[in-house]
C-alpha cells in the first residue's frame, strides 16, 4: 500500500508541474489536469501525517498543508484565467520544498535523541 501512494504521490507533482507547462500550450486544458493533480497530491499529503513527536516536525507538515491549500488557491485562479496562480505556485513550492528538505532531517534528531 505504501508503494501505491508513493507512486501516485509521484505521479501527481509531474502532472501539477506539467500542467503548469501545458498553460502556455492548451490554456483551457491545464486547469482540470492541475485540478485532478492537486486533489491527488493533497489526499496523499493527507493520509501520510508526520510519524514523529516533535513540535519542529509537525509545523514542518503544516508548511505542507499550507503548501496543498496555495496549490488549490493556484487552480482556483488557474479556472479564473487570472495570472497569479503562477504566484502561488511559486510560493507554495517553496514551502513544500522547505518541509521536504528539513522533515528528514528532524526525523533523524528524533531517532538520535535518547
Amino acid at each position: 500500500m505504501h508503494r501505491v501512494k508513493d507512486v501516485l504521490f509521484r505521479i501527481s507533482g509531474i502532472l501539477i508541474l506539467l500542467s503548469a507547462g501545458l498553460h502556455l500550450a492548451i490554456p483551457t486544458v491545464a486547469p482540470w489536469v492541475m485540478a485532478f493533480s492537486v486533489v491527488v497530491f493533497t489526499a496523499m499529503t493527507l493520509t501520510n501525517p508526520y510519524p514523529g513527536k516533535s513540535i519542529r516536525g509537525k509545523r514542518l507538515f503544516n508548511f505542507q498543508l499550507f503548501s496543498c491549500i496555495l496549490m488549490i488557491v493556484a487552480t482556483y485562479l488557474m479556472f479564473r484565467e487570472r495570472n497569479e496562480w503562477v504566484l502561488a505556485m511559486i510560493v507554495s513550492a517553496i514551502f513544500l520544498l522547505y518541509a521536504s528538505v528539513m522533515i528528514p532531517r528532524e526525523l533523524e534528531r528524533e531517532k538520535n535523541r535518547p
